[in-house]
């Protein structure tokens, strides 16, 4: 063994209090290199071995928090800057929005860093050979004993105080561990021809399986789930019906159940004559046409009606809502035009229901008194 270098030397104990009382001897000793190694975690190890907190919490922290920032600065930039919208009423910078992407990057950047740093810096991959792989000790303390080891580059080691140490702890079976050949001229087991040869192997099958299962054989029957089915795609040929024609018109005269149609379709003088706001001036109902209009409305007309868009010459600027034309319009004109459309505004029906639409108008209502007053309202 004389041409061979020390490791450590190990000892066996036989239950859980006998060991735990070997690392706090060991540690006021003042061994700094040594290890505990048993079949299960033991509570109250670290404080027994006065082990310092982990680093792994620190990576975490840097990269969860530089994901965090970059997430953050890549989307206000395609948002506010490469291709600057208003969308909704959101302002350019609309942090809210941001929130669940940050916190997807910084919790998936965090994990991937700590996994990384763990596996190359601390287990120092692809170097997988250590001295105490396929010894009768770790074999025994992965079962069912207990056991210590004490690493010759210890500033305190001594190889014969060492195993009066151990045996003055009452250890069982002390052996000296030595470094085998690979380890004492670092070669990298991992990377052994035979291993790369089977990483090669394993991708090829893993590829050629899942090309398999993937385009062929979820197409056979009886995997293809219905995928082959009598219907018919959206602009899809049909030989049921004479024309050809697989996407069919409503019959002529039906309405969809719970659907009425709206009444004055391309008729904006008929919907000024027979249209009433059926909605009061309240409180409630102006909060609820300002949250419509600041969000479908604004964008294009301003906060105030004014015309003034946000969009930045993206779109013709609207007519001011404050005009005379406009506040001598009555309201079923109004609705009209949120409800059909005019010109190149279109219907905002699909978005809001007939209640908001009517509350929009009593919101405009406001804002025309609001830049418009009277005398008679300043008294």
């Amino acid at each position: 063994m004389s041409d061979k270098i020390l490791y450590s030397y190990t000892g066996i104990f036989d239950t859980p209090d006998e060991i735990i009382h070997a690392a706090e001897k060991t540690s006021e000793y003042g061994f700094k290199k040594y290890d505990v190694h048993t079949p299960y975690p033991l509570h109250g190890m670290n404080k027994a071995m006065k082990l310092p907190p982990s680093k792994l919490g620190y990576v975490a922290l840097v990269v969860g928090l530089s994901g965090a920032l970059a997430a953050l600065l890549l989307m206000f930039w395609m948002s506010a800057v490469d291709y600057p919208i208003i969308i909704g009423g959101k302002p350019f910078f609309s942090f809210p929005a941001y929130v669940p992407v940050m916190f997807e990057v910084t919790v998936l950047s965090a994990s991937i860093a700590t996994v990384l740093t763990m596996l190359f810096i601390f287990f120092k991959l692809p170097n997988n050979a250590h001295p105490l792989h396929d010894t009768d000790y770790m074999k025994k303390v992965s079962s069912n004993k207990y056991g210590i080891s004490i690493q010759a580059e210890d500033e305190k080691f001594n190889e014969e105080q060492v195993k009066i140490f151990l045996t003055g702890l009452g250890a069982k079976e002390i052996t000296a561990v030595y470094y085998d050949n690979d380890e004492i001229n670092h070669k990298h087991k991992i990377l052994e021809p035979k291993f790369i040869g089977f990483l090669l192997f394993t991708a090829l099958l893993t590829s050629g399986v899942s090309y398999f299962v993937l385009n062929k054989l979820l197409y056979m029957p009886p995997f293809d789930w219905m995928m082959e089915q009598d219907k018919l795609n959206p602009q899809a040929t049909s030989t049921v019906f004479a024309d050809g024609f697989g996407m069919r018109e409503p019959v002529e005269g039906t309405i969809s159940r719970g659907h009425l149609p709206y009444l004055f379709k391309g008729q904006p003088e008929a919907a000024e004559i027979n249209l009433a706001n059926p909605l009061p001036f309240t409180k409630p109902v102006l909060e609820m046409g300002q949250k419509k209009f600041d969000t479908f409305c604004s964008p294009c007309h301003g906060y105030h009606g004014e015309g003034d868009s946000r969009l930045r010459g993206q779109f013709p600027n609207p007519p001011s809502l404050h005009s005379e034309k406009i506040r001598n319009w009555k309201d079923g004109r109004i609705f009209h035009v949120i409800t059909d459309g005019q010109n190149v505004i279109p219907s905002y029906s699909s978005q809001m229901t007939t209640e908001e639409r009517w509350a929009v108008v009593n919101y405009i209502r406001v804002l025309q008194r609001a830049l418009n007053a009277k005398e008679s309202d300043l008294k």
